[in-house]
């Protein structure tokens, strides 16, 4: 028979009563999802019964909020266009102790909800990811599904190997999470910036997988494959350049400097034969990428230094916000 230690014990009967306790906010950003929207409002307060379903309405042109709010979901909305704008007014409007982010089409099961919460509070983590088994050409668009196998690796060879699905909109986070979170991202690419965020200020976080559902007939995907996968790649691009200064500039310089030396290398054999510069405009074009290389990594090493200053308050505003709502 398991035995189990009397501190064991202990900090099971805190989880427990940290998890009665706790006031918990289903975050929901959605547009045009009325044929989904009930169920999920509903799939949740059966799972979570003590829970706050919040419904933001991002433009719809359907029912969805009259939907929503028939299930029992409290109404917001945010009119500017886009996931990120929803997330950011949500994280700032709402006030709980933890804080659930799901879709609202009905793809992620809403009975896991309770094992992501209790692994929150088990590990003490920040955020929890809901990672998708099986989002791939099943159940997506093949170029989605190419899309996240690639973002996926970039993200793992750049930022580190914390998650393996940074794309989930499944999620769960503490109340010093979501209220120390920039929010900057306008769109889907909010999910990136989250992922993001917890690397950078090294914050306590979990990631387990979860089933993922195809979505019911009649409800479309709002994700565009060309389009959103500019916008995240772009993203991924501006965040390495403001978390990883030193890695962006220094690339660029020693690319620049590879690029000038392949230019110039004729240009030192012609000179060691001869002892002439024949092609003065390309020694000149070279000199000209080896200063503005040299003047790049040095960019790269003062942006880092600040990056590190910055880090260092937002860690310490991370510090300071409240873990419970009322303290």
């Amino acid at each position: 028979m398991l035995q189990i230690s009397s501190k064991e014990k202990a900090a099971m009967a805190k989880r427990a009563e940290i998890s009665k306790t706790a006031r918990i906010a289903v975050l929901v950003p959605c547009m045009n999802e009325e044929i989904t929207i009930g169920s999920v409002v509903k799939d949740f307060k059966k799972s979570l019964p003590d829970c706050t379903v919040y419904v933001y309405d991002n433009n719809s042109t359907d029912r969805t909020a009259e939907v929503a709010e028939k299930a029992g979901a409290l109404i917001g909305y945010e009119r500017r266009a886009g996931k990120g704008n929803v997330v950011r007014r949500m994280f700032t409007d709402v006030d709980a102790d933890i804080y659930i982010m799901v879709d609202g089409d009905d793809t992620y099961d809403a009975s896991s909800a309770p094992k992501l919460v209790d692994l929150l509070i088990s590990e003490r983590a920040d955020m929890v990811v809901g990672a998708r088994i099986g989002a791939d050409e099943k159940h997506q668009r093949a170029g989605h599904a190419a899309g996240n196998k690639l973002f996926n690796i970039l993200y793992t060879s750049l930022f580190g190997r914390e998650f393996t699905d940074i794309f989930s909109g499944y999620r769960v986070f503490s109340r010093r999470f979501v209220k120390s979170f920039p929010a900057l991202s306008a769109g889907f690419e909010i999910e990136t910036e989250l992922s993001v965020h917890a690397s950078q200020l090294r914050l306590p976080v979990a990631e387990i997988a979860l089933l993922y559902k195809d979505r019911p007939e009649g409800s479309e995907s709002k994700l565009s494959t060309i389009k959103d996968g500019a916008r995240i790649l772009k993203t991924i691009v501006v965040l390495l350049k403001e978390y990883k200064p030193l890695y962006f500039f220094g690339a660029v310089g020693i690319a620049g400097i590879l690029f000038a030396f392949a230019l110039s290398t004729p240009l030192l054999i012609e000179y060691s034969r001869t002892g002439l510069v024949e092609r003065l405009p390309t020694a000149i074009l070279s000199t000209g990428i080896v200063v503005v290389s040299i003047l790049s990594i040095t960019a790269g090493v003062i942006l880092d230094s600040l990056r590190r200053m910055r880090a260092e308050t937002r860690r310490m505003f991370y510090n300071m916000t409240r873990t419970r709502a009322g303290e």
